[in-house]
């Protein structure tokens, strides 16, 4: 993969006008906040805008203490129930502050699992509408990414915005106090603060490009890291001695992005800790000026308390403020990684006034010129095709490996969509029928078909998932490709969890995977039925067996049948050899060997290895 180069970093830099950009992501994040749950959203807030003024009170009272002990020392007078009062007020204050914080935070916290589970199911539900080209662009995958990565890390956004609104009021209010007796501790506290807060912002920035450069090496690394330790990848790892290949290239990569990180983290704290100085010193210069003001009898020792207490405090304060609005700036930028993801629209899509697609196809497919590039490609994949699939008709793709028979499937199920031509049906063009309905009439499963480390029932189900429940359809499903005699060897039956993944799991071999994907088929009972070489683990006879009986279930429907085995392909009634992306001959199996071209010297060279 490529490493980032001065180029790309330069590229990806980000400065405060970015940020600012960014930040119109805040009210929509705040708009997802409120609908999650208003009512937790809600009391949030208000609890907020209690504990806020509780600071500024505190100090006040804590003043009034003072005063009022100094003052019994001076006269000594022994009426001390005010003196009681104001320190049962500060205990009653104290702990109330606790008490808010504790439900502040527990709010958050359900607040945050709440946003982060609604994020995830978004992005998993956006990505259900996007199309499959995409999902097979690495930028598109970059971008992804960075979504998901936002799922959980959006939360901490959440309570930095509130946090932020909390801290702002106890700052105003701490600041009236403050100006009400001296305005002049307000202009040290901004020099104490600002420089550093342009610091933590720059630095804030540097991070974010940094780590949204290396994303392709991120998920590099989540890739090595993956197959280094998994029971996927085990066996290989073991026969071919990849461990110490794997091992160096992680270690070289990760060591790569910690050199650049470490530099970075360095310069952030050497420059941090040169800012805390400037403001550590500003704050013992404001509190010289109130104890010069209090020796000099202009204030009293309580209010000296106040004000030095109320000037760390906004000091910290506004620190936070400042630090936390340049992070909100930061975590915006990663915001809009978010909301970028779901701007990202499906080009395959209904078109104003779809039609509902055919209860009964009553014609079939027409493939008029029809040509696919994939995007970036310079090839086509499909090039000028034209044929006919009348309803009813066992369609089978031969051809050699990249010649376009994949694609061609993809094309049927509107996975993709033409470059240039058309796809009919019952003589209308595929992309005028609604997509949903479309892809409820086709079935079907792929040779990279995926084994769901799920129930053999919801293995099964996952062709038509409304019929998880229906048992029968499910057994009859599983009869029909021959899966049944699978699930009755296993002890769980069609509860037995499959795979490797889970405790209690029990794993099938690659033929028996097969069956099972197989009824998927069976069960999505589709009026185009797709198998691409979806029975590739099974032995010839096994293979032979499935796609006879096959055929006998499927009397009236339409199907396509991928596969390299001639015996099997032979049992179509009409067959489309295909050589790169081009249609080459067509016919019956009978008509092929007739013609004497290359599907007839493919065949007899096939039935000459079994000879």
């Amino acid at each position: 993969m490529a490493k980032p180069k001065g180029a790309k970093a330069k590229d990806e830099k980000k400065n405060w006008r970015d940020q600012l950009a960014a930040l119109r992501s805040i009210p929509p994040y705040l708009k997802l906040i409120w609908d999650t749950n208003p009512g937790l959203a809600g009391g949030s807030i208000l609890l907020r805008l209690l504990q806020a003024a509780l600071p500024t009170a505190i100090l006040y009272v804590g003043k009034l203490i003072i005063d009022e002990v100094l003052r019994l020392l001076e006269t000594q007078d022994g009426a001390t129930d005010l003196l009681w009062k104001l320190v049962a007020l500060e205990l009653v204050l104290a702990l109330a502050t606790d008490l808010l914080s504790r439900a502040t935070t527990l709010i958050d916290g359900l607040l945050t699992d709440l946003i982060s589970n609604r994020t995830s199911v978004d992005i998993m539900r956006h990505a259900a509408t996007l199309d499959l080209y995409q999902f097979e662009d690495a930028e598109f995958y970059d971008k992804m990414e960075r979504a998901r990565r936002q799922t959980a890390g959006r939360g901490v956004l959440m309570a930095q915005l509130l946090a932020q609104f909390q801290s702002t009021i106890t700052l105003v209010v701490l600041g009236i106090s403050v100006v009400a007796f001296n305005p002049w501790l307000i202009l040290l506290l901004i020099v104490a603060v600002i420089p550093s807060f342009i610091q933590e912002n720059y630095f804030n920035q540097q991070k974010y490009s940094l780590t949204r450069s290396w994303t392709p090496e991120r998920r590099e690394l989540d890739y090595l890291r993956y197959i280094g330790a998994s029971d996927v990848t085990a066996k290989e790892v073991k026969i071919f001695g990849l461990a110490d290949f794997i091992t160096n290239r992680f270690d070289e990569l990760s060591m790569k992005y910690y050199l650049i990180n470490r530099d970075l983290s360095v310069r952030r704290a050497g420059w941090g800790a040169f800012f805390s100085t400037i403001g550590s010193l500003t704050y013992y210069g404001a509190y010289v000026l109130i104890i010069t003001q209090t020796v000099n009898g202009l204030i009293t020792v309580g209010t000296l308390t106040f004000l030095a207490g109320a000037f760390r405090r906004m000091q910290q304060g506004l620190r936070n403020i400042l630090s936390r609005f340049a992070s909100i700036g930061e975590n915006a930028l990663y915001l809009q990684d978010l909301f970028d993801f779901f701007e990202i629209k499906p080009r395959i899509a209904d078109q104003g006034a779809s039609l509902p697609f055919p209860e009964k196809v009553k014609e079939g497919w027409v493939f008029e010129n029809v040509s696919f590039r994939y995007p970036g490609a310079e090839q086509f994949a499909i090039k000028d095709l034209s044929f006919t699939l009348p309803v009813g008709t066992r369609l089978a793709l031969v051809g050699e490996n990249g010649a376009g028979k994949t694609t061609l499937v993809k094309l049927l199920a509107r996975l993709y969509e033409p470059t240039s031509g058309r796809i009919l049906l019952d003589g209308r063009d595929l992309r005028q029928y609604r997509l949903a309905e479309l892809r409820d009439n086709v079935g079907v499963i792929f040779q990279d078909f995926f084994r769901y480390q799920l129930t053999v029932r919801e293995n099964i189900a996952v062709g038509r998932i409304e019929a998880i429940d229906e048992q029968e359809q499910i057994e009859e499903s599983a009869r029909k490709s021959l899966a049944a005699d699978v699930v009755a060897e296993l002890p769980g039956g069609y509860d037995q969890l499959l795979g490797r993944r889970f405790a209690g799991a029990q794993d099938l071999s690659g033929g028996q995977w097969q069956k099972i994907a197989l009824a998927r088929a069976y069960i999505r009972d589709a009026q185009l039925l797709i198998l691409d070489e979806p029975t590739s683990a099974l032995d010839a006879r096994a293979e032979y067996e499935v796609f006879q009986r096959f055929s006998d279930l499927i009397r009236g429907k339409s199907a396509v049948l991928i596969s390299h085995r001639f015996s099997t392909v032979r049992m179509a009634d009409v067959i489309l050899f295909l050589e790169y992306g081009q249609r080459l001959e067509m016919g019956s199996h009978e008509a092929l060997m007739e013609l004497d071209g290359r599907y007839a010297e493919l065949f007899r060279l096939q039935a000459r290895g079994y000879e």
